[in-house]
């Protein structure tokens, strides 16, 4: 929708685009559907054409993201949430495991790890929505699973160097909010898991899968007890399976959704590939920034800059008189304010996530214009100044 006039009460221009979910996310600006007329609809992904449509989606994944020689990257079932699962199910058991957590994501690997694989030897470290634990209690003689960002608390980790290089476990990384929006250390990474719906702004129900050689050398070494299902399998006969990473996928994948995955990577090549794409979501994040500076009702959740997300930029509702209200009652308000902002057409599902602080979460990822954003946190203070007066 175009930007508009409004009458006197309102605070201006709405957005452009009022999609600031955080997944699915805003799709690059321009995008239509005819992006997709290309797409392979009725043919097979294991014809020739569809396997090249696949191939190339690897490729043009690994050149964005500068992924380097002779890790593997392949397309996987079910989102990032069935690449983590899949690396999870497979490489977890013959070392002891340091799971981190400081949002609901990391908490829910550390759930799969304890209670559905159950392994004997794990150390949680968490910390509370809008903070990180303590990095340096880190053992990288064990497995380490974490996020780099967490998607509901707006907290990153802020670079790669708490992580050894000389590790002897292995490093695995949801990285779905990260990936092509902040600077990935490859060396430092053993796994890497994304999915196309977050800074691509592709469609859902797909994965990215990365391995390093130290990951394909465990797989090979080691077999996990537990019955493995057929979506999580990454070996046969005992022996790495290279045809899941050559455009061979283990399920059927959207040829729709491949299409509409290409069209984000096209774009994110053509605007200048990750560096391009780290500065439109660094700018965004800057607009936020120098708004919350003068705002008082609000403050970012993650309480540190150094470890403040530019993609899922999470805030709290600060204001004395919010915070003495009953929980269900700031809930309530939480969203009328949303809803207010939705039937504007000003911005769609920026609500927190359920399980952190009242507040809002808006997606600031690379195909978010930093214009809408803009024009977006003015409309923010008037639908909080129609709440206000009735907390």
């Amino acid at each position: 929708m175009a930007a508009d006039a409004v009458g006197p009460a309102h605070p201006g221009p709405r957005p452009g685009n009022p999609c600031f979910s955080s997944g699915p996310c805003a799709k690059r600006p321009g995008w239509n559907l005819a992006a997709l007329e290309a797409a392979l609809v009725g043919r097979s992904h294991r014809s020739t054409p569809g396997r090249a449509r696949i191939r190339e989606v690897i490729e043009r994944s690994r050149q964005v993201l500068g992924i380097p020689d002779g890790y593997r990257l392949g397309v996987v079932p079910a989102s990032d949430t069935g690449a983590v699962e899949m690396a999870l199910w497979s490489l977890l058991g013959p070392r002891g495991v340091d799971a981190l957590s400081w949002e609901s994501f990391g908490s829910g690997w550390v759930t799969d790890i304890t209670r559905q694989l159950r392994l004997p030897d794990v150390r949680s470290l968490g910390a509370d929505y809008g903070r990180l634990p303590d990095l340096g209690q880190v053992d990288f003689g064990r497995d380490v699973v974490f996020t780099w960002n967490g998607t509901t608390s707006g907290v990153c980790v802020p670079n790669g160097d708490w992580i050894a290089a000389d590790r002897q476990g292995l490093t695995i990384c949801d990285a779905t909010s990260a990936a092509f929006a902040m600077a990935l250390p490859w060396d430092r990474l053993d796994v890497v898991t994304y999915s196309w719906q977050k800074v691509l702004g592709g469609e859902a129900a797909h994965g990215m899968l990365a391995l390093s050689p130290r990951a394909v050398e465990r797989l090979e070494s080691y077999s996990p007890p537990w019955p493995m299902p057929k979506l999580f399998r990454l070996t046969k006969s005992g022996a790495f399976d290279e045809s899941v990473f050559e455009g061979d996928t283990i399920n059927t994948p959207s040829m729709l959704c491949v299409e509409d995955a290409l069209d984000g990577l096209r774009w994110a090549a053509d605007i200048g590939g990750l560096p391009a794409l780290i500065r439109r979501s660094q700018a965004s994040l800057a607009t936020l920034s120098d708004w919350i500076a003068g705002c008082s009702w609000c403050r970012f959740l993650a309480e540190d800059p150094a470890y403040r997300s530019a993609t899922s930029v999470c805030l709290r509702f600060s204001e004395e008189s919010f915070l003495r209200l009953p929980a269900a009652d700031q809930a309530a308000r939480a969203k009328e304010m949303l809803g207010l902002l939705a039937r504007e057409k000003v911005a769609y599902d920026i609500g927190a996530y359920r399980d952190a602080p009242a507040g809002l979460r808006i997606w600031c990822g690379a195909t978010v214009e930093t214009a809408d954003v803009a024009a977006l946190v003015p409309w923010l203070d008037w639908a909080w100044e129609q709440i206000r007066a009735r907390v």
